[in-house]
Formats: C-alpha cells, structure tokens, sequence
C-alpha cells in the first residue's frame, strides 16, 4: 500500500484528492485460492467459481477488491456479481460437466480440452462479429482485427488492448479473452487501420475499443492516434475510446507512471480538432462514487475530452429504476453525459443477467422520469443486434392489439434508422430474434434486405 496525492495538472498545488490506494495486483483463475476476501466464503461457493472460470474467463485486481464490493453483502452485492464467477453464469449441463472433471481432478489438458468444447455451446460472437462485421480490403482479404457495421464507424481492436485491468462477468466479448485465436478479433497493424481509414472518406468516427485500449501504454496509443491528425484523415472527426478504466482502475488516468503522457495526447488531439469521446463502461452508481474515480473524471474533462457513459441492464447488478436514476443523475453532476442503456446480449452468461424486454423499458421509464432533461439523454433499452441496433420505444395497444414500439438507431441499411416497427407483446421475450412482427405482418420491414446481405457476404 502506498499514499498518493493527486495534484492539479494546471500547476497549482491544490491538492485533488488522497487516498490509500494500493498497488495494482491482478487475479485469474489459478489464483481464486489467494484472495484474502474469499477464504471466509463456504467451500461450495468457492468450487462453483472454480468450474465457472474454467469456461468463462476471470480476472480482477485488487482496486476492485478492496475499494468497490462489500463484502459485507455477499452474494448480493453488485460489484461482487459484476467481477466473480457464480454458479448460474453457465447452464446446468455444461457446469455439470466441467464440475465432474475438476471433481475427478482431471489433467489440465483434458479441462482445457472440455472448456473449448463448451464454450462453442455459449455462442462466443453474437452477432455477426466475424462473419458481417469484419472488412475486405481490396484484394478480398479479411482485416482481422476491424469491424465495419455501419457507414460512418469502423472499430480498431488493438492486440495490445485485448485484455482488462478486471473483466466484467456479463461480457459479450468474453471470447476475447480464453486464449482461442480462432475467436479473438486483434490487430498488431495499425498502418492496415490507417491506410483503410484513408480509403473510406464515409468513416466520420473510429472506435477503440477491446478488451480495454487504456490497459495500453500511452506510447502505443500515441502511435496509433496521433497521425489521425494529418490532413488525409480530416474526415475522421472522432476518436472513440471504450473504457472501463474508469471503475476498474481510475489510477490509469490519474498516477500511472504515463498517466501525464495520457492526458496530454488527449490534450494533442482535441486542440488538433478531434472530437474525442471516452465511451465509459458503468454498471453501478457505487463505481464512480470514490475519491480516486471523481479524480480522474476532473482529469479527463481538463483535457477537452467528452466522457459518455454506457452499459446493459443486468439482473443481479441493476435490474432497479432507482439505481439507473442515481447512476445517471451522479453521472450528470460529473460532466459525463448518459449514452445508452443496452440489453444483455445472447452469448456467454447471457441467461444469468438477462432480463425480458417488457421489464427492462420500464426499468428505463421509470429511471428517465426520476431526472431532468440533461440525465435524459441515454437511450434505451436497446439491442445491439446483428440487423443493427434496435431501441424499444415502448409498450402501446393499436386497434387492440399490444404491441412493442421499435426503432432502428443505426442499421446496416442506413434507411433503417429511425424508421418505426411494431413487434406482437411478449412478456418473455428478450432479444430480437423472439420477436415477431405485429398486425399480420409475415416479416419485418428489413428481413428480405438483411438476408440477401448476409447471402452476399456468405458468397464472398
């Protein structure tokens, strides 16, 4: 443990804010039996993550540890939810399988072997990540390590930030990290981002994104961003970085060994005239409330940068109007500006955390009417589905029949967006794809068209 002081940038000596931090520590699977918080646990309970983050990965540091979940409130706590394996996060099948294993204490070989196995049972990436998503340079060839959903943005996955200061149990790109390359989406070619960035005057914004590009060291993201500031990339207006930084480790941001480095080439770029936007990863209001986190909010928002905050509706971690109203309304006094409420996607824990589409819309109706226009501005609940991603507006009844309003934000037919759908009410439902059309329709408006897209990149 260490004392640090935080002091303003600007020059002053004020000082920002001190605190007792310690040092960064991590933890994965192999080390579940050091955990000091976990010994008071019962055996069972320490077994049941011993098989989960077998199949599913596992990584937290101590910050998280000591400084977010109450381990007064154990198994409830949300933080503790959000960071360690339990039981439910894998279907019974597939536990069951990998417990008999571990019960046997088989090779590791053999539970590696079971674990790849199973994880195909998890669909490992929704959503057309690697068949739609990923580009084609001219040649025809695949440009691992990119995405190209819609028009106007393109998401680089650095191979120096696909991993996390802690990984989030929920995660949709938990593939990411169980060491299959065939299911990792990484590039160690920022020249191939640049030259087809360069190519594609349509693309107005370029997303980093992971894993967690601010586990990268600033000297790696500097040669990645700052030739964006050259004249043949004046049409990429902004630079997106998704972080969970942030919650899981603020001290990236504040007393980093390169945390200046940081904060000055976030300076560089928005005086070059970027439009910079740290798309912060929250789940809980609990998140931002210690000194060390308000801190390196200050921080950023002395850069130029715009902060905005995301994150899915989670039973076991914020499935509660109340939370998303003190999450938004905390995020608001910041500075940071609420962006969407997105629904669990359908891989990995999905049926864990999963809530039905009915109860999450009044989740967020109930949230938006506790706050004034400026905590108003996330959307949602939405999906982020493989046609695009599609916000439900709400529950109505149109010549008696109850129906879910639905609206396309962005789709891979730019046409889409903002057109409105009706979908027939579903109490269970929760994804698209459970959704049928409403009033007699035999199809959704898009279904003809987004079929013969995946025919023609299927032909490719």
């Amino acid at each position: 443990m260490k004392h640090i002081s935080v002091v303003d940038r600007s020059g002053a000596d004020e000082v920002i804010a001190s605190s007792t931090l310690p040092q960064f520590k991590v933890y994965t699977h192999k080390d579940l039996a050091n955990i000091p918080q976990l010994k008071r646990l019962p055996a069972a309970t320490l077994f049941d993550m011993k098989v989960v983050s077998s199949i599913l990965p596992f990584r937290v540091n101590q910050y998280v540890i000591e400084n977010l979940i109450d381990w007064a409130n154990i198994p409830d706590d949300p933080l503790y939810q959000l960071t360690f394996p339990q039981k439910g996060m894998v279907p019974p099948a597939l536990y069951q399988q990998m417990a008999q294993l571990i019960e046997q204490d088989a090779p590791r070989e053999q539970i590696q072997a079971l674990a790849t196995k199973l994880r195909t049972q998890l669909n490992p990436q929704p959503n057309g990540q690697l068949e739609m998503n990923v580009p084609l340079d001219r040649n025809g060839r695949r440009l691992n390590g990119l995405q190209h959903k819609y028009r106007e943005t393109v998401l680089f996955f650095p191979t120096q930030g696909q991993t996390c200061h802690s990984y989030c149990t929920f995660c949709f790109r938990w593939a990411q990290f169980v060491g299959d390359e065939d299911l990792r989406m990484a590039s160690t070619d920022t020249a191939e981002l640049h030259t087809y960035l360069a190519e594609h005057p349509a693309v107005s914004d370029l997303l980093v994104t992971g894993g967690d590009p601010m586990v990268m060291k600033t000297r790696h993201l500097a040669a990645l961003l700052k030739p964006l500031t050259e004249q043949r990339f004046a049409h990429v207006r902004t630079v997106r970085l998704g972080t969970k930084a942030l919650t899981f480790w603020p001290q990236r941001f504040v007393n980093d060994s390169d945390a200046p480095e940081l904060l000055d080439l976030l300076t560089h770029l928005v005086k070059a005239g970027k439009h910079v936007a740290i798309m912060a990863h929250f789940n809980h209001w609990r998140e931002m409330d210690t000194p060390i986190a308000r801190s390196a909010i200050e921080l950023l928002r002395k850069t130029g940068v715009e902060i905005r905050s995301q994150g899915p509706v989670l039973a076991h971690i914020n499935d509660s109007a109340d939370v998303w109203a003190k999450t938004w309304g905390m995020q608001v006094k910041a500075g940071i500006i609420p962006y969407y409420m997105f629904v669990e996607r359908d891989t990995g824990a999905k049926q864990y955390f999963e809530i039905p589409l009915a109860k999450a819309w009044m989740i967020y109706r109930n949230a938006v009417s506790q706050l004034s226009g400026l905590g108003r501005t996330a959307r949602g609940p939405v999906m982020s589905a493989s046609p695009g991603k599609v916000e439900v507006q709400g529950v109505a009844e149109i010549n008696g029949e109850k129906v879910f309003a639905l609206r396309f934000l962005q789709g891979r037919n730019p046409d889409w967006a903002y057109r409105p759908f009706f979908a027939q009410y579903c109490e269970k439902a929760t994804w698209l794809d459970q959704l049928k059309p409403a009033f007699g329709e035999k199809a959704f408006f898009f279904e003809e068209e987004y079929k013969e897209m995946l025919h023609s990149r299927q032909s490719k």
